[in-house]
């Protein structure tokens, strides 16, 4: 996919956005080509120096970008040179992906696994353990505490689970009980 075609996609920008949030967006929206300053960048996008410096870090944290550190022979100051490595964006998102699906897979069995009971009044949510230390009793508010199911939520997950499959081609496993 191209340079241009990938911040042109939807999902890459939503990714982007998510990662550096609305004041890091233009230094994420516009890449240079070749290497640039954080002081160039915060000039050309009209931004305060100190928003550009955390959008680099977050995209270098999450290998989007690199640097290389120059030494002024003069002052002896360092200047950081970035450079935007976009052209692994869609496997960082496939990897995304799988962790979220991991992250779902296990989140739904432990839903599926448990019985929960809630607070009515504090909105307080208790593994049926937990529920019977306290004597089926809230320990915030003394209210007694009710059976709550997570079908719909269960069934949820199983959803998202699903189109997750879907989009990376993944065999479908064993369904947790709805």
């Amino acid at each position: 996919m191209a340079f241009e075609e990938l911040l042109n996609d939807p999902v890459i920008q939503k990714y982007l956005h998510e990662l550096v949030g609305p004041t890091g967006m233009p230094v994420a929206a516009a890449p240079p080509d070749g290497e640039v300053t954080d002081e160039e960048l915060a000039e050309e996008l009209g931004l305060e120096l100190n928003d550009v410096r955390r959008a680099l870090f977050i995209l270098y944290e999450n290998d989007l970008a690199s640097y290389r550190r120059v030494r002024d022979e003069d002052s002896g100051w360092l200047t950081y040179l970035w450079t935007f490595e976009y052209d692994q964006i869609p496997e960082v998102l496939e990897s995304e992906m799988y962790r979220l699906l991991d992250a779902l897979e296990s989140r739904r069995q432990y839903e599926a696994d448990n019985e929960f009971y809630l607070c009515p009044e504090e909105s307080i949510r208790f593994e049926f353990g937990e529920a019977m230390e306290f004597t089926f009793e809230c320990p915030s508010c003394g209210a007694d505490l009710e059976s709550m199911s997570n079908d719909q939520l269960v069934r949820a997950m199983n959803e998202r689970i699903e189109q997750l499959r879907d989009e990376l081609n993944v065999e479908s496993q064993d369904e947790a009980p709805a």
